[in-house]
């Protein structure tokens, strides 16, 4: 069935909520042949994602996605067969009432989270207060009951590495843990290579050195060495998590790409009001740790605890580090836990063929 589908995304800061919105349309398109339509608020989010998008037009077809400028007022467009609002975007009124005139699939595509009330509340419908229209709370998740996760058939995170030196990938928030950490590496016995993505990450790295660290820039500091990435696009972001012994991730998007790549990681989880983020980070780890042993399992919850505010990285690096072995071992089976409750796009496929 050819179905039509307008996917709206509002990018609300750094690239999370667009990684994750072009991954699952440019799967629709490819996997279940729908017809897409990308409405996003900021192109220019897409552009590193995805070499060849241009944020100067206003439509574009890339890997048969067409992408569109969410502009205000919106455009007198037909809805599409199915509705999907990322993370709880708010659609314009003009669209809304268009639905209105012959009711979509309208979903609510909401953030990642691991806690249990998650798998209770997916699904869910909910009524429009005054218009005949009626929307579904899709929650992706790692358990039974859940959307599942995101994962294309093509996906491809390289070959082991092999190399001689302990490799690290790093991407993350601005985070006061970080000095403590390189200065952690940088005076210790083992050589490190540290593999620092753009934005934020290079800038804090470039604030520890004091001294310029551009794209492409390579230094070192006692045992540690520093490598400054370019802006890399997804398939090749997939490809560096799949060849270092240790990925520093966060948000969403870069915390499920590295589960897949079944390499050990540590997670910097987007901070919210009132510490809910705390309550969600123990609610993974709760999951993830649950078959480690003691040790390793108190080295990786300790670890991510001080990478999130809650404790001492330097401390807390020796017990990660001795675990390292067993978390590597833990990637595979882990891997084909979380694949257990299917996968995203096709769970949402399903759920939409059997309401049209």
């Amino acid at each position: 069935m050819n179905i039509s589908c307008d996917l709206f995304c509002a990018v609300v800061d750094n690239f999370g909520d667009a990684g994750v919105c072009w991954r699952l349309a440019r799967q629709l398109a490819r996997e279940q042949g729908w017809a897409m339509r990308l409405w996003i608020d900021d192109s220019a989010a897409l552009c590193g994602l995805r070499p060849g998008v241009d944020a100067a037009l206003d439509r574009q077809v890339i890997d048969g996605v067409e992408i569109c400028r969410w502009t205000s007022p919106f455009p007198a467009v037909e809805p599409a067969q199915v509705v999907i609002e990322a993370f709880a975007c708010e659609l314009p009124a003009s669209y809304l009432a268009a639905m209105a005139q012959r009711p979509p699939v309208w979903l609510n595509l909401e953030y990642l989270c691991a806690e249990r009330w998650v798998a209770g509340c997916h699904r869910m419908a909910s009524p429009h207060p005054t218009l005949p229209l009626v929307k579904h709370f899709f929650f992706p998740g790692f358990t039974a009951g859940t959307g599942g996760l995101i994962r294309e058939q093509d996906a491809d995170f390289g070959a082991r590495r092999s190399g001689p030196a302990f490799a690290v990938s790093l991407f993350c928030y601005d985070n006061p843990a970080l000095p403590a950490l390189l200065d952690t590496w940088a005076t210790g016995a083992e050589p490190i290579t540290c593999r620092v993505a753009d934005g934020l990450p290079r800038r804090q790295v470039e604030a520890w050195l004091n001294e310029p660290f551009a794209p492409g820039d390579e230094t070192r500091r006692g045992a540690l060495a520093l490598t400054a990435l370019p802006f890399l696009p997804q398939p090749e972001y997939d490809r560096l998590l799949g060849g270092c012994d240790l990925n520093f991730v966060r948000g969403e998007d870069s915390f499920v790409r590295a589960q897949w790549a079944q390499r050990p990681f540590v997670w910097h989880i987007y901070r919210q009001d009132g510490n809910a983020h705390a309550e969600k980070l123990e609610a993974f780890l709760a999951l993830y740790a649950a078959s480690l042993d003691s040790d390793a399992r108190q080295a990786v919850c300790a670890f991510s605890r001080a990478w999130n505010g809650g404790g001492n990285v330097a401390a807390a690096w020796p017990a990660l580090r001795r675990a390292l072995p067993q978390l590597a071992a833990h990637g595979a089976p882990w891997a084909r836990q979380i694949a257990l409750p299917g996968n995203l796009a096709e769970n949402l496929a399903q759920f939409c063929r059997e309401r049209i």
